[in-house]
């Protein structure tokens, strides 16, 4: 299994970094496990989906938004490891989602997300554990953000 050629085959491409939002390190390493710090839906660190779901976004526009938090965790996992497929599983993601009164449907969005890593790493590797919680305010009013854990 190459990481690479699964991102690809998804439909997708690694996309540049995005730039760091304040202080804090984009990857902290602790024994074999890397913690990502949380990946707004931005390309280039400008917000690509914004709004609330459930009011200004639907379910499938918040589940692109998750797999572009993921895309983007990735490429920060790029820059740290040098390689993705030194990545053994996904241990945990943690979403927060910009969700308008009313709206409970945050683990859908999330499983764009999931069904992106599962795609990736496989169904043993590629799913974790995970949470998925309704946020009113995300920064930069992106719709989504995501924390993972992946080990190594």
């Amino acid at each position: 299994m190459d990481v690479y050629e699964n991102i690809r085959k998804s439909g997708y491409e690694l996309p540049p970094s995005p730039p760091k939002g304040g202080i804090y390190k984009p990857v902290k390493q602790v024994g074999n496990l890397l913690y990502i710090s949380g990946q707004g839906a931005t390309k280039a660190g400008q917000p690509v989906v914004s709004g609330k779901l459930g009011s200004e976004r639907t379910i499938e526009e918040g589940q692109e938004a998750a797999r572009i938090c993921t895309l983007n965790a990735l490429s920060v996992l790029h820059e740290y490891l040098g390689d993705l497929n030194k990545i053994k599983s996904v241990v945990k993601i943690l979403a927060f989602v910009a969700s308008a009164p009313g709206f409970n449907s945050q683990p859908a969005v999330v499983d764009g997300a999931s069904q992106l890593l599962k795609d990736i790493f496989g169904d043993d590797n590629g799913v974790g554990a995970r949470s998925a919680i309704s946020a009113i305010e995300l920064p930069g009013n992106i719709s989504v953000e995501i924390e993972f854990i992946f080990e190594i």
